[in-house]
């Protein structure tokens, strides 16, 4: 892939380099300091070809200006990808951050939101388990926002259909449900996630007549249509403040978001 780029990158050097150095070549006098610069310097009355073939000579002779182009090119795609994020965040406030679909830990009133998109059956999402509960029992002004998002098969599906069910029936008893399936060492299925809601009172005959409701069965459309536009492929996602973080990043990594969203708070 690398090596796509490269030549793309040194491709479209040379045809720029030529058009500027035709350019200037016809509109600048040089001076007389190098006579050898001067004897091969492009000129306006050039062929193109041979134009290109005097840059393409001095790039092979520097080609560390290749890299300077490619640094510089993949720094205004990173920066360009960044902006796009934060024009997504912003034009989707409502629904990234306030989703009825959407169960909220910690303080609802909270000066940071963290928002993380998250799947019963991701390992790495089991193992952040541990740091949003860090940081929440240390911190007392973070708001957790978790959209479910089932990426990993039918079982993950099947999975966070009834938890979302058990959260239509018993919201008060969701953080525990959610805490007893991310622990679970077995991969979650229909079948676990039902026993799980039972031993924590819900009644199984209305958990299964609440499974088949529409907004019960649709709830994750809006996450995944969302999770498209930023790009998001994996679990867990996170967004902090106009930030989107992927990956499982520690607590230690959200703590540093959650600083510098407050630091960006203050001077807005």
């Amino acid at each position: 892939m690398k090596r796509v780029v490269l030549a793309s990158i040194t491709s479209a050097a040379i045809g720029a380099a030529a058009l500027g150095a035709g350019y200037y070549a016809g509109t600048m006098q040089q001076p007389a300091a190098s006579a050898q610069m001067a004897a091969s310097a492009p000129t306006a009355s050039m062929p193109r070809q041979d134009v290109e073939a005097v840059v393409r000579n001095y790039l092979l002779e520097n080609p560390e200006l290749i890299l300077e182009v490619q640094n510089s090119l993949e720094k205004k795609q990173a920066e360009a990808a960044r902006q796009h994020v934060k024009d997504i965040i912003a034009s989707n406030k409502a629904d990234i951050y306030n989703s009825s679909h959407d169960a909220v830990f910690g303080n609802p009133d909270g000066d940071v939101t963290i928002v993380e998109f998250f799947d019963y059956n991701c390992g790495y999402c089991k193992r952040a388990l541990p740091d949003m509960q860090a940081i929440l029992r240390n911190d007392p002004n973070v708001r957790f926002v978790m959209k479910e998002f089932p990426i990993l098969g039918p079982d993950s599906m099947r999975a966070h259909i009834v938890a979302q069910a058990f959260k239509a029936l018993m919201p008060e008893k969701y953080p525990q449900y959610h805490e007893l399936l991310m622990s679970a060492p077995d991969r979650a299925t229909e079948e676990s996630a039902i026993a799980d809601a039972v031993r924590l009172g819900a009644d199984e005959t209305q958990l299964r007549e609440k499974m088949q409701r529409a907004e019960v069965r649709g709830a994750f459309q809006d996450t995944y249509q969302l999770a498209s536009e930023l790009n998001i492929t994996g679990t867990p996602s996170y967004i902090v403040g106009d930030e989107l973080v992927p990956g499982a990043i520690g607590a230690e990594g959200l703590i540093e978001r959650i600083a510098a969203a407050r630091a960006a708070a203050k001077t807005n």
